[in-house]
């Protein structure tokens, strides 16, 4: 691991926990609120756990790093392979992990909708900013 895989690997796990917030902590807000202290954890137990929510983000921002240097494709185009490996991400964690808590918890439908949703437009974000940073380039 180079010195510039490090570097995308922190710059992604920061881009994912931002993006995390604008979406679960500000988009989302609203929808999320009947269901604190039933569903949904207290603010209180939240912050307490919050270590948790770090290590998942720098897991996500790493591992994206580090998947992105197999999946990357000579002579195509920046964006193009960044959103294609957004979604191939989205497809793989996100989109069924909120399937899976719809089915397993009382999650009303139209929340599950807009989590699926926001939360591929948030990995063809972090997609495309990988696709930038090229982890695989040689030069910083």
């Amino acid at each position: 691991m180079d010195k510039r895989f490090w570097i995308c690997g922190l710059a992604m796990s920061v881009a994912t926990l931002l993006l995390g917030f604008v979406v679960h902590g500000l988009l989302l807000a609203d929808d999320y609120a009947p269901l604190v202290g039933t569903l949904l954890r207290t603010p209180e137990d939240a912050q307490r756990l919050f270590p948790w929510m770090l290590l998942a983000d720098v897991l996500i921002g790493f591992t994206m790093t580090w998947l992105y240097r197999f999946g990357f494709s000579e002579g195509r185009s920046t964006i193009g392979q960044g959103l294609r490996f957004g979604l191939a991400v989205a497809l793989l964690a996100s989109v069924p992990m909120h399937l899976i808590y719809f089915a397993v918890q009382p999650t009303p439908a139209a929340l599950a909708v807009k989590q699926v949703v926001l939360d591929t437009i948030r990995f063809l974000l972090l997609g495309v900013l990988i696709a930038y940073l090229q982890p695989r380039r040689v030069v910083l």
